[in-house]
């Protein structure tokens, strides 16, 4: 059985969990197969996003992809397949890492939305004043 890599990653309220085996680039997402990310993100520029580590390692077509994406919206599902992806390369080659952490794809971007207030209609947002 070939082996896979496995990586967690974190985005706003999205988790996703990738799993990389050697192959030819197929996609699977949540079950369904997808001809590449681009299917399932239905945007060219969060395909981009969520693709950057192979990219980057220049391991392009190179791997198998099983995702399990949950939570969140489709841009914060991208961050935290992204995420995943470098986080599953270190555990397939950790020489990996100065070129990953150096294009920052390693790091957790901690920004969640603020939780809202009594007294405001949003986290900030104070009701209209009327003087009369």
């Amino acid at each position: 059985m070939a082996e896979y890599y496995m990586g967690t990653g974190r985005r706003k309220t999205s988790v996703a969990r990738v799993y990389l085996k050697e192959g030819n680039g197929k996609v699977i997402v949540n079950d369904k197969e997808y001809e590449d990310l681009n299917g399932y993100l239905e945007n060219s520029v969060w395909t981009l996003h969520a693709m950057e580590p192979l990219k980057v390692t220049g391991l392009e077509g190179s791997f198998d992809m099983l995702i399990r994406v949950n939570g969140g919206g489709k841009s914060g599902q991208a961050g935290a397949i992204r995420l995943g992806i470098a986080r599953a390369l270190l555990q397939y080659n950790p020489d990996l890492r100065s070129t990953l952490k150096e294009k920052g794809l390693l790091t957790r971007d901690p920004r969640m939305v603020e939780r809202k207030k009594y007294g405001l209609r949003k986290a900030r947002r104070a009701p209209q004043f009327s003087k009369r």
